[in-house]
This record gives C-alpha cells, structure tokens and sequence, in this order.
C-alpha cells in the first residue's frame, strides 16, 4: 500500500499538476525575489527589501500593461491610493483629517494643494459637461455706451444737414428762422433718444468714482462684457489658488491669541475646506441636470456647506462648541470679502 501511495505521489509530481505546482512557486519566487539581496537597475546599489535605500526605486519592476496604466493615472493625479483614504474623512469626518494631517500623518493621504488642483479640475470639467459657463451672447452695450443708438444717429445726420443748408442762406432768409426751429426740435428729440423711458431698452451705467480703476476694468467690459467673462471664467479656473493666501489671515486673526496654531495650520485647514466645497459644487452640478434637481441642489449646499465648515472648525481646532460658533460667523462673513477680493483680482487680470 506504502509502495502505491509513493508512486501516486511519484506520478502527481511528474505529472500535469506537478508541472503546474512548478511554474506556481516559479511565479512567487520571480516576484518575491527582491526579499533578497537584489541589485537596484537605477543606481546599481545592492540592497534587501522593498525599496531602494539610495534612489527609492522598487526592487520588483512591473512589465505589464496593467502598469502603464497605473502610471498613467499616478503622473495625471499624483493621488494612488491615498485618495480612498482621504475622501471618507474629507467628507464625513475634516477636521479629523487636518488634524492628523497636520500632526504628521502624511503617507495615507492626499496632500492639501494636490487634492485641491485635483477637486478642482474636476470641478471645472463637470462645468463643462453639464453646460456651465459664461454666456457669450450679451449685449455689448449692457454696461452703457458712449456711441449713439440707430434713433439718436439718424437726428444727427438730420441736424448735420440742416446746418449745411443754413450756412448756405443769406443772412436775412425766412428759411434760416425755420431751420432754427427744426433744430430746436431735433436736438430735444436726440436727448430723449438718449434716454428712453422704457426699461427695456435702458442700459446699466456703472462708475465707482476712481477714475483709474473705472478706466483700466470698467471701460473693457462696457465694450465687451461677454469677453470679460469668459476671460473671468479662464482666470477662475487658473488662479483659484490664491483663494488659499486670501483665506489664511481672515483665518489667523481669528486665532491670533493661541500662539499654538501657526499660519500652515490654517493653509491646510483652507486648502482642504476649498477642497470639499468643490467636490459639493461637482454633486450640485450634477444634481441641477436632473428634473427638479434645483432644489435638492441648493438644499444641499444650504445644508451641507454650513455643516461641513463648522465640523471641521471645531474638531481641527479642538473648539468648544461656543468658540466654534462664533468662529464659524466670522469666517462666513469673511468668506465674502475673499470672494469680492478675489473676484476684484481677476477682473483686473482679465483688463490686460
């Protein structure tokens, strides 16, 4: 019985499902075998371990279309792994998540900026998708205009050729009293004209009293207000980041007296609070291309965006829930005049 055992035992090894058991363990040992001392392709070193203790390069190189793959996705997002390790919390639990980030937990998840430039880019895309935009078809002369409209033009060539006629007159000719007369009328018709009663065909006439700053930005948008936006889209989407150094000392005032929180604290609690907001704005998007999708949008923002900054306030802070309270009113308020100042800036750069 013994003898038959060994040569089924014998014949499985020699057989099929020997040979397939071989290549099985060849495998595990081809990808294994950087456990032992292995020579790094980049720089030549002699090491054991994952990693190359000089250059960091793996010891166990992907040839496979898998990896290009991958490759591809990492040098586009830069976010791996980490990025289902940092949505969760960015969501649900962000203070958390600048709080441990802050305190060093840097290799689980998505840095700030790159979550941000991520968010985003996202977020702008969406735009595009779902048709959001600046609207190219508005009237040039929305903003006022310092050119006559079609009524005031054809008074003027009417005066024009009234004058003519009456420079030709003698001097004691009945007919330079009549054309007086007409004059008289034409120019109050060309004032109406320029002013017309119905608020439909009124203009908005903007002047701020600075003359250099109604020269250089508002002068470009009366003459062409739909290329002004869409030169603030442009800029909205490539200077967003300067909404984070706008945020920070609005930020830093509020804990001026806790000499603990230190300016970069505060950048990473703006980045990753800017962050979020995007990533609601990507959902309210969506949201609003859905039948009656509207209100569940803005009930969402309503809701959501208030809920989200003061969670985070308080857990990234550690802040009673009176301190965050009041702390949360305040950066409301601020958050409108980083919105006004940033919108201010990218007026300016879309005047040159």
């Amino acid at each position: 019985m013994s003898d038959f055992g060994e040569g089924l035992g014998t014949a499985i090894e020699g057989g099929l499902l020997g040979r397939t058991l071989d290549r099985e363990k060849a495998g595990e040992a081809g990808e294994h075998a950087h456990a032992g001392p292995v020579t790094c392709a980049n720089c030549q070193t002699v090491f054991s371990g994952n990693f190359c203790p000089e250059c960091g390069q793996k010891a166990h190189i992907h040839r496979s279309l898998a990896a290009i793959g991958h490759d591809i996705m990492h040098g586009v997002l830069h976010l791996d792994g980490k990025l289902w390790e940092t949505l969760p919390l960015l969501t649900f639990k962000p203070g958390q998540l600048t709080r441990r980030y802050i305190a060093g937990e840097r290799a689980k998840f998505v840095s700030p900026m790159a979550m941000f430039l991520f968010t985003v880019f996202a977020m702008f895309a969406v735009f595009q998708m779902v048709g959001i935009g600046a609207p190219t078809d508005i009237a040039n002369d929305l903003f006022g205009s310092d050119g006559d409209n079609p009524v005031q033009t054809e008074v003027r060539k009417q005066m024009e050729a009234l004058e003519k006629e009456r420079a030709t007159l003698p001097a004691k000719s009945p007919r330079r009293s009549q054309i007086d007369s007409e004059l008289k009328g034409l120019n109050l018709v060309f004032a109406k004209a320029g002013s017309p009663s119905d608020a439909k065909d009124k203009v908005v006439s903007v002047n701020t009293g600075m003359p250099w700053f109604d020269k250089v930005l508002l002068e470009k948008w009366k003459k062409n207000p739909g290329l002004m936006l869409y030169k603030l889209q442009a800029n909205g989407y490539k200077f967003s980041w300067l909404l984070i150094p706008l945020s920070v000392p609005f930020l830093w005032l509020m804990f001026a007296w806790r000499r603990q929180f230190k300016a970069y604290d505060h950048a990473v609690f703006v980045t990753y609070s800017l962050s979020f907001m995007s990533l609601l704005f990507i959902v309210m998007s969506i949201l609003s291309t859905i039948p009656d999708g509207g209100g569940w949008a803005f009930l969402l923002f309503a809701i959501g965006a208030p809920l989200h900054l003061y969670k985070q306030l308080r857990n990234a802070y550690g802040l009673s829930r009176f301190s965050a309270f009041w702390r949360f009113c305040a950066l409301v308020f601020c958050m409108q005049i980083v919105v006004l100042l940033f919108v201010i800036i990218l007026g300016l750069l879309g005047a040159f």
